[in-house]
Protein backbone atom coordinates (compact mmCIF):
# COMPACT_ATOMS: atom_id res chain seq x y z
CA UNK A 1 0.00 0.00 0.00
CA UNK A 2 1.28 3.93 -1.01
CA UNK A 3 -0.12 6.50 0.98
CA UNK A 4 -0.06 10.28 0.32
CA UNK A 5 -0.87 12.44 3.13
CA UNK A 6 -1.88 16.00 1.16
CA UNK A 7 -1.81 18.65 3.92
CA UNK A 8 -0.67 22.32 4.51
CA UNK A 9 -1.46 25.80 4.90
CA UNK A 10 -5.60 26.51 3.68
CA UNK A 11 -4.89 28.70 0.16
CA UNK A 12 -1.57 26.88 -0.61
CA UNK A 13 -2.45 24.10 -2.82
CA UNK A 14 -3.88 21.23 -1.19
CA UNK A 15 -6.74 20.76 -3.68
CA UNK A 16 -4.88 21.59 -6.81
CA UNK A 17 -2.15 18.87 -5.62
CA UNK A 18 -4.75 16.51 -4.78
CA UNK A 19 -6.19 17.03 -8.13
CA UNK A 20 -2.83 15.78 -9.81
CA UNK A 21 -2.16 12.62 -7.81
CA UNK A 22 -5.91 12.09 -9.21
CA UNK A 23 -4.99 12.04 -12.42
CA UNK A 24 -2.49 9.44 -11.71
CA UNK A 25 -4.37 7.38 -10.66
CA UNK A 26 -4.25 7.66 -7.08
CA UNK A 27 -8.05 7.47 -4.90
CA UNK A 28 -8.58 10.71 -3.36
CA UNK A 29 -10.13 11.20 -0.01
CA UNK A 30 -10.71 15.54 0.42
CA UNK A 31 -11.34 16.95 3.73
CA UNK A 32 -10.36 13.58 5.77
CA UNK A 33 -11.39 14.05 9.87
CA UNK A 34 -8.27 12.92 12.05
CA UNK A 35 -10.04 10.19 13.40
CA UNK A 36 -10.75 8.76 10.37
CA UNK A 37 -7.05 8.44 8.83
CA UNK A 38 -6.45 5.03 10.86
CA UNK A 39 -10.28 3.43 9.75
CA UNK A 40 -9.48 4.45 6.01
CA UNK A 41 -5.86 3.16 5.98
CA UNK A 42 -7.47 -0.48 7.23
CA UNK A 43 -10.65 -0.17 4.99
CA UNK A 44 -7.83 0.73 2.19
CA UNK A 45 -5.49 -2.61 2.96
CA UNK A 46 -8.02 -5.14 2.77
CA UNK A 47 -7.78 -7.79 0.49
CA UNK A 48 -8.72 -7.82 -2.98
CA UNK A 49 -9.43 -3.59 -2.64
CA UNK A 50 -8.50 -2.25 -6.26
CA UNK A 51 -7.61 0.90 -4.20
CA UNK A 52 -3.00 0.36 -3.72
CA UNK A 53 -2.32 4.17 -4.11
CA UNK A 54 -4.39 6.50 -1.76
CA UNK A 55 -4.31 10.28 -1.45
CA UNK A 56 -5.57 11.44 1.85
CA UNK A 57 -5.94 15.08 1.77
CA UNK A 58 -5.94 17.03 5.67
CA UNK A 59 -5.57 20.03 6.68
CA UNK A 60 -7.36 21.38 9.58
CA UNK A 61 -5.06 22.88 12.08
CA UNK A 62 -7.03 22.54 14.76
CA UNK A 63 -6.34 18.65 14.78
CA UNK A 64 -2.78 18.96 13.81
CA UNK A 65 -1.56 16.83 16.74
CA UNK A 66 -4.27 14.34 15.80
CA UNK A 67 -3.17 14.25 12.00
CA UNK A 68 0.41 14.12 13.40
CA UNK A 69 -0.05 10.85 15.02
CA UNK A 70 -2.29 9.18 12.71
CA UNK A 71 0.95 9.72 10.20
CA UNK A 72 3.06 8.08 12.93
CA UNK A 73 1.04 5.71 12.50
CA UNK A 74 0.73 4.70 9.37
CA UNK A 75 4.38 4.89 9.36
CA UNK A 76 4.50 1.85 11.92
CA UNK A 77 2.39 -0.23 9.61
CA UNK A 78 3.76 -2.99 7.97
CA UNK A 79 4.18 -2.98 3.88
CA UNK A 80 3.10 1.12 3.93
CA UNK A 81 4.42 3.35 2.55
CA UNK A 82 3.54 6.96 3.70
CA UNK A 83 4.62 10.23 2.10
CA UNK A 84 3.16 13.33 3.28
CA UNK A 85 3.09 16.56 0.89
CA UNK A 86 3.19 19.99 2.59
CA UNK A 87 1.89 22.67 0.75
CA UNK A 88 2.97 26.39 2.66
CA UNK A 89 2.66 30.03 1.19
CA UNK A 90 3.58 33.44 2.85
CA UNK A 91 1.23 35.47 4.63
CA UNK A 92 1.00 38.21 1.83
CA UNK A 93 0.17 35.19 -0.93
CA UNK A 94 -2.33 33.78 1.07
CA UNK A 95 -4.28 36.86 1.50
CA UNK A 96 -3.81 38.44 -1.57
CA UNK A 97 -5.50 34.53 -2.66
CA UNK A 98 -8.29 34.74 0.01
CA UNK A 99 -9.12 38.11 -1.03
CA UNK A 100 -9.52 37.12 -4.50
CA UNK A 101 -11.93 34.41 -3.78
CA UNK A 102 -14.01 36.63 -1.63
CA UNK A 103 -13.86 34.08 1.45
CA UNK A 104 -12.87 34.43 5.06
CA UNK A 105 -10.12 32.37 6.14
CA UNK A 106 -11.57 28.87 7.88
CA UNK A 107 -9.23 28.74 10.94
CA UNK A 108 -11.20 31.69 12.10
CA UNK A 109 -13.46 33.81 10.32
CA UNK A 110 -14.03 36.24 13.22
CA UNK A 111 -9.98 37.17 12.92
CA UNK A 112 -8.71 39.52 10.83
CA UNK A 113 -7.41 37.65 7.90
CA UNK A 114 -3.52 38.09 8.78
CA UNK A 115 -4.11 36.63 12.21
CA UNK A 116 -6.55 33.64 10.77
CA UNK A 117 -2.72 32.80 8.58
CA UNK A 118 -0.61 32.72 11.11
CA UNK A 119 -2.58 30.90 13.85
CA UNK A 120 -2.88 28.52 11.34
CA UNK A 121 0.83 28.51 10.53
CA UNK A 122 1.57 28.15 13.88
CA UNK A 123 -0.79 24.63 14.98
CA UNK A 124 0.46 22.89 11.42
CA UNK A 125 3.85 23.66 12.43
CA UNK A 126 3.81 19.93 14.18
CA UNK A 127 2.26 18.26 11.04
CA UNK A 128 5.03 19.79 8.57
CA UNK A 129 7.85 18.26 11.12
CA UNK A 130 6.66 15.29 9.45
CA UNK A 131 6.72 15.81 5.76
CA UNK A 132 8.54 14.21 3.40
CA UNK A 133 8.06 17.34 0.69
CA UNK A 134 7.19 20.95 1.67
CA UNK A 135 6.35 22.61 -1.32
CA UNK A 136 5.69 26.26 -0.96
CA UNK A 137 3.36 28.01 -3.82
CA UNK A 138 4.08 31.33 -2.71
CA UNK A 139 6.20 32.22 -6.50
CA UNK A 140 4.94 28.64 -8.25
CA UNK A 141 2.51 28.11 -10.96
CA UNK A 142 -0.57 25.41 -11.57
CA UNK A 143 1.98 23.71 -13.99
CA UNK A 144 4.99 23.89 -11.78
CA UNK A 145 3.10 22.25 -9.03
CA UNK A 146 1.71 19.48 -11.20
CA UNK A 147 5.10 18.84 -12.69
CA UNK A 148 6.73 18.65 -9.23
CA UNK A 149 3.72 16.51 -8.12
CA UNK A 150 4.28 14.18 -11.08
CA UNK A 151 8.20 14.09 -10.73
CA UNK A 152 7.60 12.81 -6.75
CA UNK A 153 4.62 10.36 -7.66
CA UNK A 154 4.38 9.57 -11.30
CA UNK A 155 5.36 5.37 -12.19
CA UNK A 156 6.19 4.52 -15.57
CA UNK A 157 2.64 3.52 -16.06
CA UNK A 158 1.27 6.93 -15.15
CA UNK A 159 2.91 8.40 -17.97
CA UNK A 160 0.35 8.34 -20.73
CA UNK A 161 -0.28 10.42 -22.84
CA UNK A 162 -3.18 12.85 -22.71
CA UNK A 163 -6.68 11.54 -23.09
CA UNK A 164 -8.42 12.45 -26.56
CA UNK A 165 -12.12 12.10 -27.86
CA UNK A 166 -13.32 13.04 -31.05
CA UNK A 167 -16.59 13.43 -31.93
CA UNK A 168 -18.24 13.71 -35.58
CA UNK A 169 -21.59 16.11 -35.42
CA UNK A 170 -24.02 17.98 -37.64
CA UNK A 171 -23.89 21.60 -38.13
CA UNK A 172 -27.47 21.60 -38.78
CA UNK A 173 -28.24 20.09 -35.01
CA UNK A 174 -26.00 22.49 -33.27
CA UNK A 175 -22.41 22.70 -31.86
CA UNK A 176 -21.29 19.76 -29.51
CA UNK A 177 -21.00 21.71 -25.76
CA UNK A 178 -17.90 20.10 -24.82
CA UNK A 179 -15.46 20.24 -27.32
CA UNK A 180 -12.15 21.77 -27.31
CA UNK A 181 -11.21 21.72 -30.78
CA UNK A 182 -13.65 22.61 -34.00
CA UNK A 183 -12.69 21.46 -37.33
CA UNK A 184 -15.79 21.91 -40.02
CA UNK A 185 -15.41 19.68 -42.85
CA UNK A 186 -18.27 21.19 -45.18
CA UNK A 187 -15.83 22.11 -47.76
CA UNK A 188 -15.52 18.51 -49.13
CA UNK A 189 -17.75 17.74 -51.75
CA UNK A 190 -21.06 16.39 -50.02
CA UNK A 191 -21.49 12.12 -50.82
CA UNK A 192 -25.21 13.35 -49.60
CA UNK A 193 -25.34 14.34 -53.31
CA UNK A 194 -24.68 11.18 -54.75
CA UNK A 195 -27.71 9.57 -55.20
CA UNK A 196 -26.17 5.60 -54.18
CA UNK A 197 -23.71 7.08 -51.65
CA UNK A 198 -26.79 9.37 -49.29
CA UNK A 199 -28.08 6.07 -47.91
CA UNK A 200 -24.92 5.31 -46.27
CA UNK A 201 -22.68 7.16 -44.11
CA UNK A 202 -19.17 7.67 -43.55
CA UNK A 203 -18.10 4.17 -42.17
CA UNK A 204 -19.03 2.37 -45.57
CA UNK A 205 -16.27 2.25 -47.49
CA UNK A 206 -17.97 3.81 -50.46
CA UNK A 207 -18.44 7.10 -48.74
CA UNK A 208 -14.82 6.56 -47.69
CA UNK A 209 -13.24 5.74 -51.23
CA UNK A 210 -15.48 8.93 -52.38
CA UNK A 211 -14.01 11.41 -49.70
CA UNK A 212 -10.41 10.40 -50.40
CA UNK A 213 -11.02 10.70 -54.12
CA UNK A 214 -11.64 14.31 -53.72
CA UNK A 215 -8.56 16.37 -55.03
CA UNK A 216 -8.51 18.42 -51.79
CA UNK A 217 -8.73 15.76 -49.35
CA UNK A 218 -5.23 14.37 -48.98
CA UNK A 219 -3.83 18.03 -48.49
CA UNK A 220 -6.50 18.32 -46.25
CA UNK A 221 -5.89 15.48 -43.60
CA UNK A 222 -1.88 16.45 -44.12
CA UNK A 223 -2.52 19.77 -42.54
CA UNK A 224 -4.96 19.04 -39.91
CA UNK A 225 -2.46 15.76 -38.88
CA UNK A 226 0.03 18.87 -38.85
CA UNK A 227 -1.70 21.36 -36.71
CA UNK A 228 -2.79 18.55 -34.13
CA UNK A 229 0.96 17.22 -33.90
CA UNK A 230 1.96 20.84 -33.09
CA UNK A 231 -1.23 21.36 -30.64
CA UNK A 232 -1.49 18.46 -28.69
CA UNK A 233 1.94 18.53 -27.02
CA UNK A 234 1.44 21.86 -26.06
CA UNK A 235 -1.40 21.35 -24.32
CA UNK A 236 -0.05 18.07 -22.30
CA UNK A 237 3.11 20.96 -21.41
CA UNK A 238 0.13 23.51 -19.93
CA UNK A 239 -1.33 20.60 -18.23
CA UNK A 240 -4.43 19.90 -20.12
CA UNK A 241 -5.30 15.90 -19.12
CA UNK A 242 -8.71 15.67 -21.56
CA UNK A 243 -8.94 16.95 -25.16
CA UNK A 244 -12.28 16.81 -27.05
CA UNK A 245 -12.46 17.36 -31.04
CA UNK A 246 -15.63 18.06 -32.56
CA UNK A 247 -15.06 17.15 -36.59
CA UNK A 248 -18.74 19.05 -38.22
CA UNK A 249 -20.44 18.53 -41.68
CA UNK A 250 -23.44 19.30 -42.46
CA UNK A 251 -25.47 16.48 -41.32
CA UNK A 252 -22.92 14.29 -39.62
CA UNK A 253 -23.25 11.05 -41.25
CA UNK A 254 -21.05 11.66 -44.20
CA UNK A 255 -17.74 13.53 -43.95
CA UNK A 256 -17.18 14.02 -40.23
CA UNK A 257 -17.61 10.66 -39.58
CA UNK A 258 -15.21 9.34 -42.19
CA UNK A 259 -12.51 12.52 -41.04
CA UNK A 260 -12.78 10.88 -37.16
CA UNK A 261 -12.08 7.53 -38.64
CA UNK A 262 -8.82 8.75 -40.43
CA UNK A 263 -8.16 10.69 -37.45
CA UNK A 264 -8.71 8.21 -35.07
CA UNK A 265 -5.97 6.00 -37.17
CA UNK A 266 -3.42 8.93 -36.88
CA UNK A 267 -3.94 9.89 -33.18
CA UNK A 268 -3.43 5.96 -32.49
CA UNK A 269 0.03 5.95 -34.67
CA UNK A 270 0.75 9.44 -32.01
CA UNK A 271 0.89 7.38 -28.57
CA UNK A 272 -2.68 8.60 -28.27
CA UNK A 273 -5.50 5.89 -27.18
CA UNK A 274 -8.87 8.37 -29.19
CA UNK A 275 -12.03 7.30 -28.19
CA UNK A 276 -14.66 7.97 -31.26
CA UNK A 277 -18.29 8.54 -32.00
CA UNK A 278 -21.00 9.59 -34.05
CA UNK A 279 -23.36 11.85 -31.89
CA UNK A 280 -25.90 12.22 -35.34
CA UNK A 281 -24.81 9.06 -37.44
CA UNK A 282 -27.97 7.74 -37.04
CA UNK A 283 -30.08 10.62 -37.13
CA UNK A 284 -33.01 10.45 -40.18
CA UNK A 285 -31.96 13.64 -42.07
Amino acid sequence: MEFAVVTGHSGAGRSQAANFLEDLGWFVIDNLPAALLPKVSELAGVGGTRYDRVALVSGSGEEAEEISAAIRALRQADQTRVRVIFLQASTPVLVRRYESTKRPHPWDPSLPMVEAIEAERDALEVIKAEADMVIDTSNTSVHQLRDRIESEFATESDVTAMSVRVVSFGYKYGLPLDVDVVMDCRFLPNPHWVDELRPLTGRDPEVGAYIESQTITPEFLERLYALLDLLMPAYEREGKSYLSIGIGCTGGQHRSVWVSGQLRGHLEEQGYHPRVSHRDVDRNA
